[in-house]
């Protein structure tokens, strides 16, 4: 195999990947705060996450994979300073932040299922809080200070602050709210106090007053606990390269007393970008999930819409580009069964005589994660002329990274009733049963009737094939 080689934000640059443990990887990557659901653009660095994971696991390494629950602690924005999310959406729904946790969490561990994420390791913050206080204590007297709103971190105090970031940006200044007695304007909360004469539901004792722990601590905090310090590789949107990610190293450096950053490799994923604005949460209904599913798109057609982009590269999102990954998802998945149908029931114990073909495939998973080249690889392994054994093996070898389910998949499982469907899956069998009647006694105009309406339903007519029909997805 190649030497797997990913970019390091923090060097900006390819480097060659070195376990910290022989033949372990460990990797953190920063999970959802459980406030509502995840739009797709989350989504993308859990897609991306899981790529890379399946990458290791792929190249041999023992993978141990957290994504962390924020379910306490994290304000409105980056800010120290705003309305605690959970605590907004509790009072917004009449409902307890812990009720509105675990409803959240659920919603966000089915789309990774739906996505064929492996499931990883999925702690929650405020099962580590009081080993944040703990760390809060250890790096209190050197790196903190105290105000009247909590515990702040003076980033002055560990070197190269920002380097991740090459300097705190514009952007990610006007994402930093000023509070007064900070004495750096990029100084963050540790713990948060919570103001005189108001009860949160999520709430603790501490040296500095009852509150929560700041936002970027508990990222520190579970990574240690679950992963040890240093470990491998820590994941996550680009948008936190910033301020979160920064935040977190200059912890990890406080309570280490050391220059290392806690990671060896910090990777992020880049946006996806939306036009029309319906990305974000606040617009009420926000692009999610089950808004694809609720069209008619097999999740799985989005899953292969990211792997066609390069994870740092920008993902524009469009109907027409989801609909396009979901066709060549079909044409996979169509390829596949025939392929299965030819191949003996027992193709898995056939050796393969394919190592060329793997090798381009390795070479381009080796490089920074090219899934968009690796994909083009496994479609061309689609193809019976190699023989159906070892072409349903290379795929299998292949999907395995790309995580596209092609081996369980149907044609069948693709064909998803879009929300808005008038007419059911009976009532269409119905008509192709009276149409096919009508086509054995010639009466064409009455086929062509039968057919003309199901189209106008959103049913798509497919003589001669299988399937029969498939529901016709307008963009």
């Amino acid at each position: 195999m190649s030497d797997l080689k990913l970019f390091n934000s923090l060097t900006r640059q390819l480097e060659t990947f070195q376990p910290v443990h022989s033949g372990e990887a460990r990797v953190y990557s920063c999970g959802p705060t459980v406030y509502n659901y995840q739009h797709i653009g989350n989504m993308r660095a859990y897609v991306f996450a899981d790529t890379l994971g399946r990458v290791l696991s792929y190249k041999g390494y023992k993978l141990t994979h957290v994504i962390n629950i924020t379910d306490v602690g994290h304000l409105t924005s980056d800010a120290d300073a705003g309305e605690d999310k959970m605590e907004k959406m509790a009072a917004a729904q009449g409902k307890s932040a812990w009720d509105i946790a675990a409803f959240y969490q659920a919603d966000f561990e089915a789309d990774l299922a739906r996505l064929n994420i492996r499931k990883p390791a999925h702690p929650k913050a405020t099962e580590y809080v009081e080993a944040m206080i703990a760390w809060g204590k250890e790096i209190s007297t050197k790196h903190c200070y105290e105000l009247d709103s909590g515990l702040y971190f003076d980033v002055s105090t560990v070197p190269e602050y920002g380097r991740l970031a090459r300097a705190v940006t514009d952007d990610g200044e006007g994402r930093i709210e000023e509070v007064d007695g900070k004495r750096n304007k990029a100084d963050f909360a540790i713990w948060r106090k919570t103001p005189a004469g108001e009860t949160r539901q999520m709430e603790w004792d501490s040296p500095w007053g009852r509150g929560a722990p700041g936002w970027h601590l508990e990222c520190s905090v579970m990574s240690k606990a679950l992963l040890g310090m240093p470990f491998d590789i820590h994941t996550g949107g680009i948008d936190h390269r910033e301020i979160h990610h920064p935040n977190e190293i200059a912890q990890n450096q406080a309570h280490e007393c050391s220059a290392d950053t806690g990671a060896r490799i910090w990777m992020h994923n880049n946006f996806l970008v939306e036009r029309s604005g319906k990305m974000s949460k606040s617009s009420g209904e926000f692009l999610r999930l089950q808004l694809l599913i609720d069209k008619g798109f097999h999740p799985l057609a989005y899953r292969l819409m990211c792997l066609q982009a390069h994870y740092r590269s920008e993902l524009e999102f469009s109907w027409e580009g989801l609909q396009a990954a979901f066709v060549r998802l079909k044409r996979m998945v169509m390829a596949v069964e025939k392929l299965e149908a030819k191949a003996n029931p027992d193709w898995m114990s056939v050796p393969i005589a394919i190592q060329s073909r793997l090798k381009r495939f390795d070479d381009a998973v080796s490089d920074d994660l090219n899934t968009a080249v690796a994909l083009t690889l496994l479609e061309g392994s689609i193809d019976a002329s190699i023989g159906a054994h070892d072409a349903l093996q290379m795929i299998a070898k292949m999907d395995a990274v790309l995580g596209l389910n092609l081996l369980a998949l149907t044609r069948q499982d693709l064909r998803i009733r879009p929300k808005a469907a008038i007419i059911t899956e009976a009532e269409i069998e119905a008509a192709l049963a009276q149409r096919k009647e009508a086509r054995a006694n010639k009466d064409f105009a009455t086929s062509d009737r039968i057919r003309d309406d199901l189209i106008a339903k959103g049913v798509e007519v497919m003589d001669g094939d299988p399937l029969g029909w498939d529901w016709k997805l307008d963009v």
